[in-house]
């Protein structure tokens, strides 16, 4: 009887002994000790796996109940004639019975190969010793070697059958983006401690150079403001801005910093130029790994975005979960909340505003866009989480995602067309976000006048009267605009009053005598009248009060009479 044995260095097929038997109950005692075991079996025939994958592929295949062609010919080449089968050669059916512990593998055997095979529960205590006496059955292989490769084994092997991989571990992206929005906050922090604390030693300088990384290696290249002239900064700013940074610190109103104040300053900007080149290497290793676990995501949103959406719904697979409304307002849960106890209108969008499709998009389409996004969204990760795309390439891997971003680019250009808006996304190639260029005020090509801070005349430091045309110089350009108004406004009104008088004198000059008279008396009649009416209008209003008031006493005493005839009938 021969017994097939799947282990971590390979198959094998011992022979069982004529005295040791299948059927009987003690058989766990022959394997108490190595010397027992190796007396019950002997090794006929061994199958070495070459390497881990090849190894994984088989094992697998016999938990499937799978025959691979390799193991398939080993069987036929150890059940035909054990030790002396390549010496006979003989083609004869088999008779020799075969113990397989996988029931699926024995029946698959059967039916291909023909061999008798036996397979239940019967042949349990007989595998349990050979596990218990492997290494000395094998003879040559340490028992700790055997254990290690038996852990690594079915580490793959689990790995296989499960489809996992590392890369796609989600938790991961979940810190990387944790950390990330710390790291900004911390180069922020210190960055403006720097400015701050250098700037008073040279405070131009954070107007001429806006970068917080180039302001700090700046400062470890020049030190002293004084050094400015002698520093080669070709490396760190352009031209203009390195002349300007020259020029600048010649002219400085900074203070003096001692030594100390410098070498604190100094430790600072190497803080902050660390902690800068590290979030670089966080960013690059962040966008490997959204590349790895959700493709398709990060082909449409971004992989900042995606990370953001992946930390706040915990993982992968619960983002998955969450329907196209969900994903589309994740991370707005206050404002939404709010809006749904107040009443009022929720929130249109949350984390994935900040989304390139929905930043290029007019204010108009924002809502509609975050809308679309988040629905193609919500496909391209249920892609991610739940498809086996480690077979695919990276770009394979991505096309859902691509395929989604096209889409919605063109309907965004679209409702653009159809809303008469100009598109928000021309965008040249020059025209990324670039320095500023500082100008000095004044005096700029002028040089330092250090004569000025030492008069020799004494007259010099006394306050002097200055003169009335200086004064009228020096006044605020306000009161000038305030004046030249007002003297518009002058003009205007003295242009309006001599046009009514020449209009009146053209009048006259073309009128006779007669009625000129006419004319002027019908003012007067005019004039007369509206007084009249004038008049007439307050003295109705007159006498309307004084008839309200006349009989506002009246009905007060017939008020009284009626009272007092009241009382007179109850006394009565």
């Amino acid at each position: 009887m021969l017994v097939l044995t799947e282990t971590s260095v390979g198959f094998v097929v011992f022979k069982l002994s004529s005295d040791a038997k299948i059927d009987n109950k003690d058989l766990w005692k022959e394997f108490e000790t190595p010397e027992g075991a190796n007396k019950a079996l002997k090794v006929q025939a061994i199958q070495r796996f070459t390497s881990t994958a090849s190894a994984v592929e088989d094992l697998a295949a016999v938990q499937e109940g799978r025959l691979t062609d390799s193991l398939s010919k080993f069987i036929q080449e150890a059940v035909a004639g054990g030790e002396d089968g390549e010496k006979k050669k003989k083609k004869k059916k088999v008779e020799e019975m075969l113990v397989v512990s996988e029931a699926k593998l024995a029946g698959t055997i059967n039916k291909t190969l023909s061999i008798p095979v036996l397979s239940d529960s019967s042949t349990q205590d007989l595998y349990r010793g050979i596990r218990q006496q492997l290494a000395s059955l094998l003879g040559g292989v340490d028992q700790k070697d055997l254990n290690t490769m038996s852990l690594g084994l079915g580490h793959s092997l689990s790995r296989f059958k499960l489809k996992f991989s590392t890369d796609k571990v989600d938790t991961m992206v979940i810190q990387a983006i944790a950390l990330l929005d710390d790291l900004d906050k911390e180069i922020n922090i210190y960055a403006m401690r720097v400015k701050e604390w250098y700037g008073w030693h040279f405070p131009e300088m954070a107007k001429i150079i806006v970068d917080n990384i180039a302001y700090a290696r700046v400062i470890k290249a020049m030190g002293f403001r004084t050094n400015a002239v002698h520093t080669d900064f070709s490396t760190l700013l352009p031209e203009e801005l390195e002349a300007t940074l020259k020029q600048a610190a010649e002219l400085s109103m900074g203070t003096e910093i001692a030594d100390s104040d410098l070498a604190h300053i100094n430790q600072l900007s190497d803080q902050v130029i660390s902690i800068s080149e590290y979030r670089t290497q966080l960013s690059e290793y962040l966008r490997n790994r959204m590349q790895a676990i959700a493709p398709n995501l990060t082909a449409l949103v971004g992989e900042l975005v995606g990370a953001r959406l992946i930390s706040h719904a915990g993982s992968l697979m619960n983002l998955a979960k969450h329907p196209a409304s969900t994903v589309q307002i994740l991370g707005a849960e206050k404002a939404l909340f709010r809006a749904l106890k107040t009443k009022h209108d929720t929130p249109k969008y949350g984390l994935i505003y900040h989304a390139s499709l929905i930043g290029q998009a007019p204010q108009k389409l924002k809502g509609k866009m975050a809308r679309m996004v988040a629905t193609k969204a919500a496909l391209s990760i249920r892609v991610d989480a739940l498809s086996d795309s480690d077979s695919r390439s990276e770009a394979a891997a991505a096309e859902v995602g691509i395929a989604n971003r096209v889409k919605l680019e063109s309907r965004l250009r679209a409702l653009e067309h159809q809303a008469g808006i100009v598109s928000t996304r021309r965008v040249t190639a020059g025209s990324a976000r670039q320095q500023p260029r500082f100008e000095l005020n004044g005096a700029a090509g002028g040089s330092y006048n250090a004569a000025s801070d030492n008069p020799t005349n004494p007259a010099d430091l006394l306050p002097t009267q200055p003169s009335p045309a200086p004064a009228a110089a020096a006044a605020s350009p306000e009161k000038k605009d305030k004046k030249e108004k007002k003297d518009k406004k002058r003009k205007s009104l003295a242009a309006e009053e001599v046009g009514d008088v020449t209009m009146d004198g053209d009048e006259v000059a073309g009128e006779t005598k007669e009625e000129r008279r006419a004319r002027k008396e019908a003012k007067k009649a005019a004039k007369a009248a509206k007084k009249e009416g004038k008049e007439d209008g307050e003295g109705e209003k007159k006498s309307k009060k004084r008839r309200a008031s006349e009989a506002a006493p009246a009905e007060g005493g017939d008020a009284d009479g009626e009272k007092k005839k009241k009382k007179k009938k109850k006394d009565e």
